[in-house]
């Protein structure tokens, strides 16, 4: 089965067929999934689909983007949800340098605080960076992230960046963006990258692969993913799907 490592379900682009879609997904050789927190509501949000769905499973943190909105308070009740049942990583964290909005200062804050809980909760990290690749991984050696472990989420950068994370003992989320025409960086990474690195994700509602790209994403476009990463790697598609389904259960479960 298709194990989906990052998806936000909560999002309200979801609203009119959340429940017919994931309803959906065994028989479309989707098995479990990901949902990911990305601010203090979604958080609270991922909590309730866990109880209503047995095969997902959550990640609680704040996004960068979204850091403007902790203070001690949001932090202390984030602490306390990353011990809640099925809750199996700390995220999405990180550094976002696309937008301007919170400054750098405050982004680098609440990622630090953020690894320190999830060293404190002893859960894995997911890692989101966007134009700050430098930035990131310095912050993950300074406060040795590798202890951890994790996934970098969305993965775009050149396999020398693949290089150091591989180095530190993470894993690479790799979505839609594997089949544009113009991620040729990418794919020379993920050639690069071991089978038993590579998570499949999606990210969705966003990221769309090839050819649904445009349209809303969902679990249900793995396959296409999976399709380009065997073509890639000269491996089955099956083989593509068996391991990283493997992969993640080592990640999140520790299996």
């Amino acid at each position: 089965m298709i194990f989906e490592s990052h998806a936000h379900y909560d999002d309200e682009a979801f609203d009119e067929d959340r429940d017919a879609l994931l309803a959906s997904f065994e028989k479309n050789g989707i098995g479990r999934v990901i949902n990911v927190g990305a601010s203090l509501e979604s958080c609270k949000a991922t909590l309730q689909l866990l109880r209503h769905y047995s095969f997902m499973y959550g990640a609680m943190g704040v996004h960068p983007s979204e850091t403007g909105e902790l203070d001690e308070n949001g932090f202390a009740w984030l602490r306390e949800q990353c011990l809640a049942d099925k809750i199996v990583a700390v995220g999405e964290i990180g550094l976002d340098y696309h937008w301007k909005e919170p400054e750098a200062a405050v982004q680098k804050k609440w990622f630090a605080r953020q690894i320190e809980l999830a060293q404190e909760v002893e859960l894995p990290v997911i890692i989101h960076s966007r134009e700050a690749a430098k930035d990131t991984l310095d912050m993950l050696h300074a406060l040795h992230a590798e202890k951890t472990g994790g996934v970098i989420h969305c993965f775009t950068y050149t396999k020398e960046t693949a290089r150091e994370y591989l180095q530190m003992g993470y894993f690479f989320g790799i979505g839609g963006v594997i089949t544009f025409q113009n991620s040729k960086k990418l794919k020379e990474a993920v050639k690069y990258i071991p089978i038993d690195r590579i998570l499949l994700e999606t990210d969705s509602p966003y990221l769309t692969p090839e050819p649904n790209r445009g349209r809303r994403n969902s679990s249900l476009n793995l396959p296409y993913v999976a399709q380009e990463i065997a073509s890639l790697k000269g491996i089955s598609y099956e083989e593509v799907v068996d391991v990283t389904e493997q992969n993640a259960e080592r990640l999140f479960f520790g299996k």
